[in-house]
Parts: C-alpha cells; structure tokens; sequence
C-alpha cells in the first residue's frame, strides 16, 4: 500500500513541477492561484518523499523491482530536470 501511494505521489510530484517548468501557469487565475496554494506541499514532498522512498526500500532489502527504487528515479529526474529547466 505505501509502495503505490509513494509512486503516485512521486509521479504527482514530477507532473507539478513539470508543468511550473512548462505551461504558463497563470494564464487563468484560478490555476495559478491552485498552483500558489500547492508550492509549500509540494516543496515539502520533494525532500521528504525520497527519505520515506529509501526507508522503505532498505526495509524491502533493496529490492530492484521495488516501487520505491521507481519512485526514488522519478525524484532523482525530478530534481535533474528543475536543475536543466531553469
């Protein structure tokens, strides 16, 4: 259960800092405004879901068809791609 909820979130993740990086978020007002309300959560998530990830992980005895290695590749492209994008 955790496994799936940190690849969704992980995956929610990489789609919210994707489409900051991407789509001009404030061309309607009410998603940017959506958007302005989500950046703490998700700046949050972005440092605590890979600990949580890699935890889990070594609990599993480091697995590689684990969720969590998915999920921890999805925050390392992430974390590459905010740095690529500036």
């Amino acid at each position: 259960m955790t496994g799936k909820l940190l690849f969704a979130l992980s995956i929610c993740l990489f789609l919210y800092w994707m489409a900051g990086k991407l789509i001009n978020i404030y061309h309607f007002a009410f998603v940017g405004a959506v958007f302005e309300m989500l950046w703490l959560p998700m700046l949050a998530l972005l440092f605590v879901l890979p600990v949580l990830a890699f935890i889990y992980w070594a609990k599993e005895k480091f697995t590689m068809r684990s969720l969590y290695l998915f999920s921890i590749s999805i925050f390392i492209t992430t974390i590459m791609l905010m740095i690529i994008l500036k």
